[in-house]
């Protein structure tokens, strides 16, 4: 929603700003499809040149994070460390048992009861695999620390692909206003007989080429861009989470504490209070009873 009343704000202030100072549109009207045509046309093209088919399709779907906002949210990381806790407890209890769940996850008693997390193949590949890790005697806390974070560092640097593409649209599209323009100044040229008024209104099509390119560079490609950055990067807690506490099960923490710890180290407007996790802790032990 937010994101939606950012494009109405750009639009009406900026338009608005121009009509209240006597400008007129019909200059802007008549040019904007042919320079939209051009600088859009453009800008499209050289980011199909610059990117794979990957990178254009996950930059395409990405952009409805704009609106959408981050994937999870704190019901989300309540659940994950419900789900964290009954897997560390079975570890503690019945490491036979264990291997069932981690070893088919979309079969597993536990995981079924948390939907939206089993549906993200990387979180339940980082929790089966330290699990598994730690059930074949690679506990060493902080050669697993590393290795997970190396593993959630490179996710993300993939995930902020689509970020880094709309980012290099957005640093071209004003340098494509140009092009746009100096084109209209050369159509411009080629009437250089006629009147001023005529010769005033080709000059102010072609100087539409340059406001247009400046205009979606920083009115909205770049803040799509670092919309999207922000929201990938506000997702990686949830896997960071998945490190902080599978990490603390390695250095033989109790369950709970290793709860606690990935409570505190969640974004503090996900954050339940203390006396919420517990009623949470709770409520799993009596539904595995």
């Amino acid at each position: 929603m937010i994101g939606l009343i950012g494009i109405v704000v750009v639009f009406t202030t900026v338009f608005g700003g121009y009509l209240l100072a006597g400008g007129k549109m019909g200059i802007i009207l008549k040019a904007l499809p042919f320079e939209m045509l051009m600088i859009l046309g453009a800008a499209v093209g050289a980011f199909a040149i610059g990117n794979d088919n990957h990178t254009i399709k996950t930059t395409i779907k990405d952009m409805a994070k704009v609106f959408k906002g981050p994937k999870w949210k704190q019901d989300d990381y309540r659940d994950l460390l419900c789900l964290l806790f009954e897997l560390i407890r079975v570890a503690r209890t019945n490491p036979v048992a264990l291997e069932g769940h981690i070893e088919a996850p979309d079969a597993s008693s536990i995981f079924s009861k948390y939907p939206r997390i089993l549906s993200d193949g990387e979180a339940v590949a980082l929790i089966c695999d330290t699990l598994r890790s730690a059930s074949m005697n690679y506990d060493d806390p902080h050669q697993v620390e590393e290795v997970l974070e190396k593993r959630i560092e490179a996710t993300l640097h993939h995930k902020l692909h689509s970020s880094h593409a709309l980012q290099t649209v957005a640093d071209g599209l004003p340098a494509l206003g140009i092009v746009a323009a100096v084109l209209g100044v050369i159509k411009t040229m080629a009437s250089i007989d006629q009147p001023p008024e005529v010769l005033g209104k080709l000059i102010g099509g072609a100087l539409v080429g340059t406001f247009l390119g400046v205009y979606l560079a920083y009115g909205f490609v770049g803040p799509f861009s670092n919309k999207v950055k922000a929201v990938v990067e506000e997702d990686a807690h949830f896997h960071q989470l998945i490190r902080e506490v599978l990490v603390a099960n390695l250095h033989a923490h109790a369950p709970n504490i290793c709860i606690e710890v990935g409570r505190q180290n969640m974004p503090s407007h996900h954050r339940p209070s203390f006396s919420a996790m517990e009623d949470a802790i709770k409520a799993t032990k009596q539904d595995a009873a």
